[in-house]
């Protein structure tokens, strides 16, 4: 059995050992390629592996939890180990990570108010479940039981956000009741105010740094800050940035891979370090994050390629040759092998089957809501994904003032089944005029509300504007409506079986369209959709992301573990009005040039 120690060096069996490793989120991958993105990470040099684990993901629903498939961390720890990989995990309430809510579950704000990160009853109460169950599965994992795991997260980027030393204590003593016995640490920033606010070292909780380049300078700040508090530990980066996420609407964010080694060299010539990436994988689903530039909110995209050492897919790039080498320089006992490559086909061109407007089968797929005033995403659903206002208005004859009030976080706006315009965080609000046909006493509206993303960093994690959907309600002239019909679209299994596509299609309606056709070979792809508006795929029941042609990506990034040799089933939803005629796959992404 392994011994891991922190004195004024790593210890691995009493003998200093440099840290280096790489973060690999096992969410992000389908676990077919687990083994192989931790042997390339092994063969780049490293020695051990850090990942987070989102809450949401483990407890989609409050006291339901899955630890299945993508999500079996178990797993994916034990596949490390047998590659003689270390572990850093980074199990705390919120991760960042650019993941949606920074990994806190959309029905914490069911609560009225609940301060999340915080000694919120409330919120110290739902941590502590979770925990109950996470933390059993996590403890035999650790290296004084026998694992891999050498170190866990108590909470990350904390001084970022608060200074509530009672919080981390609490959270402290929720891991250490769960026997996590292994070294606890905090991440944060290089700098003094946010190490002061966010760590806990008078009480012997590792300190480590975020940063991605001026190795030295960030490094003497740690440095200082540790013997401020007569601490003499190693200095680890345990988020070095090689790369960077991105965002519908904004060009791709890439790093010189010499410029990268240079910095790597320079810093593991200091001390320890976790690349932060080394796969980036894919944000499937609805897990995309949202960043916050002043009052803007930015949704980030489906693609985390986060232009890193592996790349969306898992083959290796220019910079994974690039630190390969610098590790060698600055270790050369290391051992390093070649990384594996993979091929990824393109699997043909196919024309759809069938569509259908939702709005002819919204009543079949959901279980409608009656209200009198509207029910926010959390409350109707999961909060995720997509949900639909239906009200029936008193047509006066004439135009009539339409405004929906506090709404996020892109609302679609149909009247008498035709479009009428599209709301964003920078109009939503605004006053539009509404007029219905002659000689019928109703106008039917339809506003189709998406959550394009929680913010998943800053001052707005409690925020209203968490909190998707109307929260408000919708005002014609200048009242209140009253009376609110909702349709939740999560597009679980059991919704997308009962769409009936003879309902009929109206492609100026969002609408769903079904694709059928037989593979003889399962293969990593990229499916085209250049030729889309806005909507989200799905294979075979399962969620590949989000599309929108505001690029910088144009494609989805298809693992082969979703499709199947025979039959396979697509269905795209489509919210802009374009008519999808063909399903077209790609051996590489496609990418829109924004600069």
């Amino acid at each position: 059995m392994q011994t891991f120690k922190i004195k004024d060096e790593f210890l691995v069996d009493g003998i200093p050992t440099k840290i280096i490793s790489g973060a690999i989120h096992y969410f992000r991958i389908p676990p077919s390629q687990w083994e192989h993105s931790l042997y390339n990470l092994k063969a780049l040099g490293a020695n051990t592996v850090e990942t987070y684990i989102p809450w949401n993901l483990h407890e989609p629903q409050e006291g339901s939890f899955d630890f299945s498939g993508f999500k079996n961390v178990v797993r994916f720890v034990k596949i490390a180990q047998e590659l003689d990989l270390m572990v850093i995990l980074r199990p705390c309430a919120y991760i960042c990570a650019e993941w949606e809510f920074g990994g806190l579950p959309a029905w914490l704000l069911k609560e009225p108010d609940i301060r999340v990160r915080s000694t919120d009853p409330r919120f110290m109460e739902k941590l502590k479940n979770y925990y109950q169950v996470l933390l059993p599965k996590l403890a035999p994992l650790q290296i004084t039981q026998g694992g891999p795991v050498i170190m866990m997260q108590l909470e990350n980027e904390y001084g970022s956000y608060g200074m509530e030393k009672s919080y981390l204590r609490q959270t402290k003593e929720l891991m250490l009741a769960h026997s996590i016995d292994v070294p606890l640490f905090t991440s944060d920033g290089a700098w003094l105010e946010v190490l002061d606010a966010g760590t806990l070292i008078d009480e012997d909780i590792f300190v480590t740094g975020n940063f991605g380049s001026h190795s030295k300078e960030n490094a003497q700040v740690l440095k200082e800050f540790m013997q401020n508090h007569q601490k003499n530990w190693p200095i680890m980066c345990m988020e070095y940035w090689d790369g960077w996420f991105n965002r519908w609407g904004e060009p791709i964010i890439t790093r010189d891979p010499e410029e990268l080694a240079t910095e790597v060299k320079e810093m593991l010539e200091i001390g320890s370090l976790n690349l932060y990436m080394f796969h980036g994988g894919t944000n499937f689903g609805f897990y995309n994050g949202c960043s916050a530039r002043g009052n803007t909110d930015l949704p980030q995209i489906t693609s985390y390629d986060y232009d890193a050492l592996l790349n969306e897919a898992g083959q290796p790039t220019e910079k994974y040759y690039a630190v390969q080498r610098v590790i060698k320089e600055v270790c050369p006992s290391v051992w390093q092998a070649e990384p594996r490559t993979k091929t990824l086909k393109n699997l043909g061109t196919y024309p759809v089957n069938k569509s259908v407007s939702l709005f002819h089968i919204k009543e079949q797929i959901c279980e409608e809501i009656k209200t009198d005033y509207p029910l926010t995403m959390e409350q109707a659903s999961n909060g995720y994904g997509y949900l639909l206002y239906s009200l029936t208005l008193k047509n006066y004859g004439h135009k009539n003032k339409l405004r929906l009030i506090e709404t996020n976080d892109r609302a679609q706006i149909y009247i008498d089944g035709k479009y009428n315009q599209t709301q964003t965080q920078e109009t939503l609000g605004d006053e539009m005029m509404l007029e219905g046909q002659k000689n019928q006493p109703t106008i039917a509206l339809d506003v189709l509300v998406e959550n394009l993303g929680r913010v998943n960093y800053g001052a707005k994690l409690n925020s209203p504007s968490q909190s998707k959907g109307i929260r408000n309600g919708v005002m014609q002239d200048i009242h209140f409506h009253l009376g609110y019909r909702h349709y939740p679209l999560t597009f679980e299994q059991a919704q997308l079986d009962k769409i009936d596509y003879s309902a009929g299609k109206d492609p100026s309606q969002p609408s769903f369209y079904q694709f059928e056709f037989d593979l003889a070979e399962e293969a990593d792809t990229y499916i085209d959709c250049s030729l889309y508006g806005k909507g989200v795929v799905i294979i075979n029941g399962f969620n590949l992301g989000r599309y929108w042609n505001h690029g910088p990506v144009l494609s989805l990034y298809c693992p082969k573990d979703v499709l199947k040799k025979g039959r396979n089933e697509v269905i795209i939803f489509e919210t802009e009005g374009i008519s999808i005629d063909t399903l077209i796959f790609s051996d590489q992404p496609i990418k829109k040039d924004l600069s």
